[in-house]
C-alpha cells in the first residue's frame, strides 16, 4: 500500500510502479527476457515549461519500452521527430536512441499510459489509473498553450484529465478544441491520427496530413 501511495503522489511513476498489476507483470516478464532494455514506466521528454505538449498512447514494446524515451526506437518516432525538427520544435539528429543529439524546443512529449501494455492495448482501467500522471504533467506546466493528441485514446484521456465533455469535443484528425484548465488558463487541443506504422502504411495518415497539424500549432505558437 505504501508503494502504491508513493507512486500515486509522485510527478511520475517510479521504476517499479505497482498501480496496474497487469502492466507490472508484463514489465517484469520483459525484464527477464531483455535485461538490458529500459522495461519501466517511460518518463516525459522535453522541458517541463514547454508551450506545446504532445500526448501519445503508450510506449511501444521495442521502441520506448526498450530505449526509455518516448517515440524512440520505432517508426512512429521517425515521422514525429522529423516533423518536429521541420517546424522548429526540435533540433539535432534523431538516431532512434536516447543518447543522440536530439533536443526538444518548447515542446514536451508524454503518454496517456506510461508503461508498455500487452499487444499495445491498455485497458480502460489502466488508462484511468495512469491519468493522474497526465494530470500532473498538465498542471505543473506554467506556460502550456497547446496540446497535440495522437489518436483517439490520447484525445479522450486528455479531455477527462481537464474535465471536458467528450461529446462536446469529438475526435477528428485536424480538429481543434479550446479547453479551459482547472486553474482557469485556456489551451487549444489539436487532434491527429497516431503516427504509427500501421496508420501510415494503410494511408490513414500521410506525412502531409501530419505536417499540417504541426503547421497549425506553429502558426499559433510563433517562435
Amino acid at each position: 500500500m505504501a508503494r502504491a501511495a508513493a507512486a500515486a503522489s509522485s510527478t511520475g511513476p517510479g521504476r517499479d510502479c505497482p498501480l496496474c498489476p497487469r502492466l507490472m507483470e508484463f514489465r517484469l516478464d520483459a525484464r527477464a527476457k531483455e535485461p538490458l532494455w529500459h522495461n519501466a514506466p517511460v518518463p516525459s521528454f522535453g522541458p517541463a515549461d514547454a508551450r506545446l505538449l504532445i500526448v501519445g498512447l503508450a510506449p511501444g514494446l521495442r521502441g520506448a519500452n526498450r530505449t526509455g524515451r518516448p517515440f524512440t526506437g520505432d517508426y512512429a518516432g521517425d515521422l514525429l521527430y522529423a516533423t518536429l525538427c521541420d517546424y522548429g520544435f526540435a533540433e539535432g539528429v534523431y538516431e532512434q536512441r536516447p543518447d543522440d543529439s536530439l533536443k526538444l524546443i518548447d515542446c514536451r512529449i508524454t503518454n496517456a499510459v506510461r508503461c508498455v501494455p500487452p499487444q499495445n492495448k491498455p485497458t480502460p482501467a489502466e488508462i484511468n489509473t495512469c491519468r493522474r500522471f497526465l494530470n500532473t504533467t498538465i498542471a505543473d506546466d506554467p506556460r502550456l498553450e497547446a496540446i497535440v493528441a495522437l489518436g483517439r485514446i490520447a484525445h479522450e484521456s486528455l479531455l477527462r484529465a481537464v474535465g471536458a465533455k467528450l461529446s462536446a469535443h469529438p475526435f477528428g484528425h485536424g480538429a481543434q478544441h479550446d479547453l479551459r484548465l482547472a486553474n482557469g488558463r485556456s489551451v487549444r487541443l489539436y487532434d491527429s491520427y497516431h503516427c504509427s506504422r500501421y496508420n501510415t502504411n494503410t494511408g490513414v495518415l500521410t506525412p502531409k496530413m501530419f505536417q499540417q497539424v504541426f503547421a497549425a500549432v506553429r502558426a499559433a505558437l510563433p517562435r
